[in-house]
């Protein structure tokens, strides 16, 4: 008898306002109105009417009958459920109350909050899902999945002291080379559970591909893979959204989701859950130096730090940390979606990206650092170091230095102080020259960024290794005035 276990992702980001009006927005005091779109109400309602009340009522009846899962709920979706989606959330809280069912924990914010340089911020958020899960729900996670099973051996020791019992992640065949993600390993002794891309992936991507040779899936043959699929336990995982939002009703998704239980049963397979898949005997203990995912064919984090675009707002979302009075606005904003957004990928990974976002890669950066910017000028007014934040706030892309030469942009732009002291190491000499020569560099730095002081140091120095040691001491000058 072949064991398998479902997980499922269940998650809705606030997307931001692509339209925000900065000028205008500053009058105006409901922020979150301000920042986040007015679509999101809209795009939440038709995922629910579309997958999380027909998917969740099958699923239901599917445990009744026997069916085990495990499902992961972001805290935005959360938020969203109680906003706009009342008759969704009390059926996730009837799958949350079943005993076939298990709730896994994650990141509040589904956030890229696992990739800064200290694990400060991933463990707080990790504790406000906790927190969520067991006021909302009752229950108190015990394995962990990381936002888009984003996986290192850090992140692992950051887990293990939160008390987690096992975490998912990606079988990804750089990693496991000749072994089978259907076994069960270990990463620092925490039971490491991997889940089975390809048999994932024919039901998220390929269920609805007329070109693919399977095409049409239906449950008995499924069941029947499952069956044939050689190791202790298979673990499919997949966004719940699937199931008539990302493949409508008319591909037949959801009759599959209906049959799938009673084909299992009869072609000789057991669901369990996640802890149940851990009650074995690891084979290995795995060390992950390398962060993968299960996104994109890369399995890396390219899907969010894969461009210029990408790596820029990273840095700042992260710079913004100890700039923003409003925590809960910032973590919204480090949501792994904003970044996804501005991917700039080709072929099929593309058209995953494309899929998800309502505007152009360099649209969503504009937004979003449009958005921090506001944010960091709005807390100055309220953080006693006025001067430090805005000294080192986050730039809108229409106010950032855009290194140039005579021959036009060399492809460096400095969004912060903080860009510039880095860039100034790096850019070439004849781009240095060039602002050099028109005063560029002081005129900058006094007019956008509001540093009179820096500006007057700048005017007179003309060499790279002076200017960059000038930005680089203001700039330590001005965080440690925020310490």
């Amino acid at each position: 008898m072949t064991k398998v276990c479902f997980g499922f992702e269940i998650h809705q980001p606030f997307r931001l306002n692509s339209q925000i009006d900065l000028d205008t927005a500053r009058k105006q005091k409901n922020i979150q109105e301000i920042y986040f779109s007015r679509n999101n109400r809209e795009i939440f309602e038709r995922v629910a009417q579309k997958c999380y009340l027909p998917a969740t009522q099958i699923l239901l009846d599917n445990l009744d009958q026997g069916f085990h899962c495990a499902l992961s709920l972001s805290g935005t979706v959360v938020e969203q459920l109680e906003r706009w989606g009342k008759d969704a959330l009390d059926l996730f809280a009837q799958v949350a109350y079943h005993k076939n069912a298990e709730i896994l924990g994650q990141t509040y914010y589904h956030s890229l909050a696992c990739l800064f340089q200290s694990l400060d911020e991933f463990e707080e958020q990790v504790r406000l899902h906790r927190a969520l899960m067991k006021d909302m729900f009752g229950v108190e996670p015990r394995v962990f999945e990381n936002t888009e099973f984003l996986f290192n051996n850090s992140i692992v020791s950051a887990v293990r002291k939160l008390g987690f019992s096992a975490m998912y992640t990606e079988g990804v065949d750089r990693i496991l080379q000749w072994r089978n993600p259907n076994y069960l390993y270990t990463c620092q002794g925490l039971p490491l559970i991997l889940r089975n891309c390809r048999l994932s992936d024919d039901i998220a991507f390929r269920f609805t591909n007329r070109d693919w040779d399977q095409y049409p899936l239906n449950a008995d043959t499924y069941a029947q893979w499952i069956a044939a699929t050689p190791g202790e336990c298979v673990q499919v995982f997949i966004d719940y959204e699937t199931f008539g939002e990302h493949q409508w009703a008319e591909t037949g998704i959801l009759e599959f989701f209906r049959w799938l239980p009673q084909e299992m049963l009869e072609k000789g397979n057991e669901c369990i859950t996640p802890t149940e898949a851990t009650l074995v005997n690891p084979c290995e203990d795995l060390s992950i130096e390398e962060t993968i995912s299960w996104a994109d064919v890369e399995k890396d984090t390219s899907a969010w730090l894969g461009n210029c675009w990408q790596n820029a707002a990273f840095r700042a979302i992260e710079r913004a940390r100890p700039l923003v009075k409003d925590r809960t606005l910032w973590r919204y904003l480090t949501t792994s979606d904003h970044f996804h957004y501005m991917a700039s990928k080709f072929g099929s990974c593309e058209a995953v990206h494309s899929y998800f976002r309502q505007e152009k890669p360099a649209e969503c950066f504009d937004t979003f650092m449009r958005v921090i910017s506001d944010l960091e000028q709005r807390s100055a007014s309220l953080i006693r170091e006025r001067g430090a934040v805005l000294g080192l706030r986050t730039l809108s892309p229409e106010k950032a230095f855009h290194f140039h030469s005579e021959y036009g942009y060399t492809g460096y732009s400095s969004y912060s102080l903080d860009d510039f002291a880095e860039q100034l190491e790096v850019v070439p000499a004849d781009s240095i020259a060039f602002h050099v020569q028109r005063g560029d560099f002081s005129r900058w730095v006094e007019e956008v960024i509001g540093d009179k002081n820096l500006a007057r140091n700048l005017s007179d120095r003309t060499q790279r290794h002076e200017l960059a040691e000038a930005v680089d001491k203001r700039r330590r000058y001005l965080w440690n005035r925020l310490k």
